[in-house]
């Protein structure tokens, strides 16, 4: 195999993305259908899972319920197994002052983007052993910088991190790799609903809130979901066989949040 094939992934890959509707779960879910894979997501959208396009089988699951995990791993079972798993649910979190916010809604922002992750983990291993297969986790560059008025959100992610680089210490014997994406400034909606808020919090205008994040990433520009989904295709190619541990930051170079 020559250097350009070891780009591709093999074809047939059985690849499940955890909140695979929308956003960055759905550019990895099409990358990866456009390379051949079989792939199954799920998502808490249910217009959303009715909108996939075909090919993409789906189970409408909640991460922090762990019936609902259950469920999606039974209709999984369609796959014949499992090579790559993409754990992406995660939401944004409050945006407010350490002191102003609630219980309800840190223990929320954690139980999704860190236990759901769990959950998730918990149900892949055997299955991941079973193909010596993948695991990659959906962190952020939040996971690495500090990130203020953010901190149930950061915290979260720099435990996913840690999560991350434990498991491929635990799986890597069994030839299972597990890496983590960090995604800088992502385009699209979710994006756009932090920014507002920061804004909001700060005091300051839409505008100028966006050109003070991109006057924090060296390139000043945002990234794309796809640019997301071609990590994760790279990661499940020959040419990934060799990475795991590692907390891959695509971004543009973000400097400081």
């Amino acid at each position: 195999m020559n250097v350009v094939e070891s780009l591709t992934p093999r074809q047939g890959l059985r690849v499940l993305v955890t909140a695979g509707a929308s956003g960055i779960g759905l550019a990895i879910a099409k990358a990866f259908v456009q390379a051949g894979a079989r792939v199954h997501v799920c998502d808490i959208d249910s217009e959303a899972l009715a909108a996939l396009p075909d090919g993409i089988t789906h189970t409408r699951c909640d991460v922090s319920r762990e019936d609902e995990v259950a469920r999606l791993f039974d209709d999984a079972r369609a796959l014949g197994g499992l090579d790559v798993v993409v754990n992406n649910a995660g939401i944004a979190g409050p945006t407010a002052g350490i002191d102003e916010i609630d219980h309800a809604s840190w223990t929320q922002t954690i139980d999704i983007n860190l236990n759901g992750q769990y959950r998730v983990a918990h149900r892949a291993a055997p299955l991941l052993r079973e193909s010596q297969g993948l695991l990659v986790n959906l962190a952020s560059v939040a996971g690495r910088l500090g990130f203020a008025y953010r901190t149930p959100y950061a915290a979260s992610k720099w435990a996913v991190v840690g999560l991350t680089k434990s498991l491929a210490c635990e799986l890597g014997p069994d030839g299972v790799r597990v890496n983590a994406i960090l995604p800088g400034i992502v385009r699209g909606p979710r994006i756009e609903k932090v920014i507002e808020d920061r804004a909001a919090k700060r005091g300051i205008s839409y505008a100028e809130m966006e050109t003070e994040n991109l006057s924090k990433i060296s390139m000043r520009r945002m990234v794309e979901p796809t640019d997301i989904a071609a990590m994760a295709l790279f990661l499940a190619a020959p040419g990934g066989t060799n990475i795991s541990g590692q907390a891959l930051s695509v971004c543009a170079n973000v400097e400081s949040l």
